[in-house]
């Protein structure tokens, strides 16, 4: 096995720390009020089925629309699941207009996990 390079090592984990977050850490946010826009990216009936409190709903589709989000705020957007891409094109379009964006790993499905609430519409 070869030697890790560290630094680089620093650097990956100092970019994952600023894009990526978890249910917890969106959990403590939303019980702090911290100024965020939480955006949900599925399809509107999967979002009016459940959702995390105080989301938005963007759809693929409406990105570009850039309903509901500020320069202002981080927007943290979440999709379905772990392996679901949505989330992460959704931080493109956000971001290339501006939009400061973190991805919630595990999407909805993770916040499911833990029990979190839910609204529904």
């Amino acid at each position: 096995m070869s030697a890790q390079d560290t630094r680089q090592a620093r650097d990956f984990f100092a970019q994952k720390l600023a894009f990526l977050t978890g249910p917890h850490e969106l959990r403590g946010q939303i019980d702090r009020n911290e100024p965020i826009t939480i955006v949900d990216v599925r399809l509107p009936a999967d979002y009016q089925a459940g959702h995390i409190p105080g989301a938005i709903n963007l759809p693929q589709g409406k990105w570009h629309t850039l309903a509901g989000v500020r320069k202002d705020r981080t927007a943290v957007l979440y999709s379905y699941r772990q392996t679901c891409q949505l989330a992460a094109a959704a931080a493109v379009e956000l971001a290339s207009a501006g939009i400061p964006v973190v991805e919630m790993e595990g999407g909805f499905e993770a916040w499911l996990e833990q029990d979190f609430p839910v609204e529904r519409d």
